[in-house]
């Protein structure tokens, strides 16, 4: 119930008088709403100057009051306009280093070779983001590209709600290959009973006294099915009567992080000692992000966002109005809008590609 300025009172008859109480300036009482105060300022007598805030005024109104309208977060996500609510900050953390290619990042920091639960703690502050997957259409005839185009599908994994998402961290089972602290796949050394996965991995990886080696955590996609996307890109392509080859790849980056212990004596030495000595490769840890709980087809299938056939119908006719303008570059929201809005896309299924080479 709303805090009212007057008091209702119970008794009958009249009031007795009694003395005016009025309150301090910073006595506690009814107030009327301000929209901006400045030292030095005085109240305005005017009533009409109570309904006229002054120039650039803020809005009125209690900062603390959450809008539903919002994404719910958690402690340390980041929330920008249009992208995923993440904490992006994990892709690039202190004393880490961005491959040229942007698949990875690593770090040779000692403290994350010589301490396990700092390791084990990084690692699955890593692990709360995911890669970056897209698609990338290429069409090209002879030397000459005649379009390229490149999608973003990493906001097909992640939930504005996270409450909704399905990513999780596991490591290598009994019977698995992988690398486990050797130069070579194998099946063996295997957890003991009671071992928790990662925090021992990462306690077998610090106890390692090899002069070279590695930890990798690797982020994977799961249960999408790209195989059906390709195959209505190529269907789509095929239609407009283009002559030249396409290609349909998907491309991830982002993908892995990988912890190596300092080099003993420069970048040189520890080439060359790799070279004789080997090195020792631990990659028992994958962060999964699933599109979906399930493979296309199967019975009960939950998408996290959407599935393969709506993100199709929402992105066909713009990535049709991007081939037909040759472009060689992103598709992104902005080219959807404009197909939305002003029917771009339509009526482009015949492209004059130019004279063969």
């Amino acid at each position: 119930m709303s805090q009212q300025s007057g008091v209702i009172s119970s008794e009958k008859g009249a009031p007795a008088r009694r003395p005016v109480h009025r309150p301090e300036a910073n006595a506690a009482g009814p107030s009327r709403p301000e929209f901006g105060e400045f030292p030095g300022d005085a109240p305005e007598s005017s009533a009409a100057s109570q309904h006229h805030p002054p120039p650039y005024s803020g809005p009125v109104g209690n900062e603390n009051t959450e809008d539903s309208r919002r994404p719910v977060t958690s402690k340390g996500t980041q929330c920008y306009p249009g992208l995923p609510v993440l904490d992006y900050r994990q892709y690039s953390p202190p004393m880490f280093e961005l491959s040229a290619d942007s698949t990875s990042i690593s770090s040779k920091a000692a403290y994350l070779s010589e301490n396990a639960q700092a390791l084990s703690s990084m690692l699955r502050n890593l692990a709360t983001v995911p890669p970056k997957p897209h698609i990338l259409i290429r069409g090209t005839r002879g030397r000459r590209v005649d379009f390229s185009l490149r999608l973003n599908l990493m906001n097909i994994l992640v939930s504005d709600n996270p409450r909704q998402r399905m990513e999780y961290l596991r490591c290598v089972t009994s019977g698995e290959m992988a690398y486990r602290g050797a130069n070579d796949p194998s099946l063996k050394p295997d957890l003991g009973a009671g071992e928790d996965g990662l925090e021992a991995w990462c306690a077998r990886f610090v106890k390692d006294q090899s002069s070279v080696k590695t930890f990798t955590l690797e982020r994977v996609v799961a249960n999408f099915d790209h195989h059906w996307i390709e195959g209505q890109i190529r269907s789509f392509i095929a239609s407009t009567n283009y002559k030249g080859s396409v290609a349909v790849d998907f491309p991830v980056t982002h993908a892995k992080v990988t912890i190596q212990n300092p080099d003993k004596v420069n970048k040189f030495f520890t080439s060359v000692s790799t070279l004789f000595t080997g090195k020792s490769k631990y990659e028992v840890v994958q962060a999964v992000w699933p599109f979906a709980n399930a493979k296309n087809g199967e019975h009960n299938r939950q998408c996290v966002v959407q599935s393969e056939k709506t993100w199709w119908e929402e992105w066909r006719e713009p990535i049709q109005y991007a081939m037909s303008q040759k472009r060689q570059g992103w598709v992104t929201n902005e080219d959807k809008l404009e197909c939305i809005m002003e029917s771009r896309g339509k009526g482009t299924s015949i492209v004059d590609w130019g004279p063969e080479e």
